[in-house]
Order: C-alpha cells, then structure tokens, then sequence
C-alpha cells in the first residue's frame, strides 16, 4: 500500500510554510514560498487557488506525489477571518482536490502547538493582532483580527502609532512628558520640536526605519519608569486582554483553559508591564482558571500537529509533539529567511 502524508500549511500575508509529514509524524519534506493570501493578490480567492496550486505542485511534483496521497490537511491562513472569507477560502482547498481537511485562521496555529491539550486561545501579537480559540467541544471563535471595526488597538504597528502621538502630545497636545521624546528626536536627528512631524512623516514615507526599533525604544522606557511608555504597554495588554477574556466567555472550557501568547512582540518583550496587565485582566473577567505559555516554536508546527489530529481524531500525545515541533525547528532552518 502507497504511503499516505499529512499537510501543514501556515499561510501568513508574507510567505507559506508547506510541511509533509508521515502519518506516523516523520518529517517528508518542506517547501517555503510567496503569500497565498486573498487578500494580498490581485486575483483574490481564484489567485489563493491559482498560487496554492502551483506551490503544492512544487512539492508534490518532486517526490510524484498528488493530492489523493494526502490523508489529512489543516491550513491556517491569514485571511481567513470572517464567514465568508472562510467559505471561499474553503471552496478553494476543496476545488484543489482536498478531501479531509481544517481550515481556520493562522492564529489557531498557536494553540495546536503549545496547548497541551489542542484547546485554547491564542493571542497574537505581532504586526496585528488577532484573537483564536478552539474549546472543549471542539468550537472555533475569532475575536478581532480585521482592524480597527474589531478593536484591534494592538501589535507592533500600533504601538508605533501610539509611541509619534504620545510625543507629539508631549510638544502640542498638553500631553505628559515623556522619555521617548529624546530618544526619538536623538534616534532621527531631528533638531527641534517643531520639525518633528516633518522628520517622522519623511521617515515613514521612505520606510527608513524599523517598528521593532521603536517598539524597543517603549520597552526600554517602560524599564526606565517612563509613565507614557507603561501606558502605551499596558493599552495594549487591555486591548488584547479584552479580546481574550470576550473569546473565552463565548466558548466552552470545563475546568482551565490555555492561553498561548503568539506573535514578535509577545515573544520579544523585554519589559514586563504588557504581559502582567494582560494576565491580570483575563484572570479577572473569567470564570475559568487560565493557564499561559508564550509560544516559543513555529506555528508551522502547530500546522502539522493539527494535521495528525484530523487524520487520527484524536491529538497526539506530548511525546510526538514535542518530536514535530523539534523536526519543524530544524527542517525550517533549512528554508529560505524571510
């Protein structure tokens, strides 16, 4: 009898991850690729389809495989956020000859790698910000993740905002002195207040910086006492406390529910004021006991975990976990950097 694979697929608004395994859990091969977001093509769901097809074909076409030698697949994909958009990108994954498959927005990732038990939240907090839960009968929810209709008041781009209006008030707005005035007039050598704007917009037109250097300008403010910095931090551990605690309230959890903090400014956050406030408001407006794990392995591994769940109808044990995780770490620093 031919072998059968599993399929995980971490589809964000940049690349693809795309990860074979064996039923069994061993790693077959992997492939890295463009977005196959519909929200980042100009072709929208006949472009997912279009480009999905042709990068399975890449990794299919090199072992002869096909579609048919796929005993389960699960996709998280960016995108993926509303009903509608989930029963397109759905009718896609079926169009393209898949039979047993999940799919959810990418932030499910998170839980199925580092929940012990594949249920749970995961908050993300990255770039954006969204929120993803599976509970304890097997019920999907997303709070947030499409802007600021959802109250996505989070991630790395906007504590960049926050960060040039909370020194912008400082100058005009009767805002509170801050330290993150100095460091960002030092940072962009900008000579006076007044030319501040002019400065930050030049800047941010030409794309001369990086969010996570301002974003390390607020941890190191926050570090340094700074009230301003502390706020901004913990406005955004409300904001996505809020969307945590809403996701939990709606769901069905029996006993305690894990809450995985995914994303680069969870994982890299060097001042502690962000995670406390957001700990500490969860705990408080839910009834559930909340256990947290910041998600140190790729989701991309909780792609393929996933995957192993749908074919066997039950999640793998810690065991064979762990063993996925460890394979998709080192298969993936085989793959092309983004």
């Amino acid at each position: 009898m031919k072998n059968k694979y599993l399929l995980g697929v971490d589809g964000g608004n940049t690349k693809t991850d795309y990860f074979l395994f064996t039923t069994e859990g061993k790693f077959f091969d992997a492939i890295r690729m463009g977005t196959c977001s519909h929200e980042a093509l100009k072709d929208s769901y006949a472009g997912t389809k279009r480009v999905m097809g042709e990068h399975l074909a890449t990794l299919f076409e090199r072992h002869n495989l096909t579609i048919d030698d796929i005993e389960a697949a699960a996709f998280g994909l960016a995108g993926a956020d509303i009903a509608s958009q989930k029963k397109e990108l759905n009718r896609v994954i079926s169009e393209l000859g898949f039979k047993k498959f999940q799919l959810e927005n990418d932030g499910i990732l998170g839980v199925k790698a580092a929940s012990p038990n594949g249920k749970g939240i995961c908050s993300i907090n990255g770039t954006g910000t969204v929120t993803v839960g599976v509970d304890d009968r097997g019920q999907f929810l997303q709070v947030g993740g499409v802007g600021y209709i959802s109250g996505d008041e989070a991630g790395g781009s906007f504590i960049v905002r926050r960060t040039y209006q909370a020194v912008y008030d400082s100058f005009y707005r009767l805002g509170k002195p801050t330290i993150l005035a100095k460091m960002l007039m030092d940072r962009f050598q900008i000579p006076s207040n007044e030319l501040f704007l002019d400065y930050i917009v030049h800047a941010y037109e030409q794309k001369s910086f990086g969010s996570t250097e301002i974003i390390k300008m607020v941890f190191q403010a926050a570090n340094d006492g700074d009230e301003v910095a502390i706020e901004i931090l913990e406005q955004v551990g409300q904001n996505l406390a809020r969307s945590t605690a809403g996701c939990i309230n709606n769901l069905h959890f029996d006993s305690e529910v894990n809450v995985v903090l995914a994303g680069s400014v969870w994982s890299k956050a060097t001042a502690p004021h962000m995670q406390n406030f957001f700990m500490n408001f969860v705990s408080q407006n839910v009834k559930p006991k909340c256990v947290f794990h910041v998600l140190n392995a790729s989701p991309a591994s909780g792609a393929v975990i996933w995957a192993m769940e749908i074919a066997s109808g039950s999640y793998p044990s810690y065991e064979v976990r762990e063993d996925i995780i460890r394979q998709v770490a080192l298969a993936g620093e085989q793959l092309p950097k983004t």
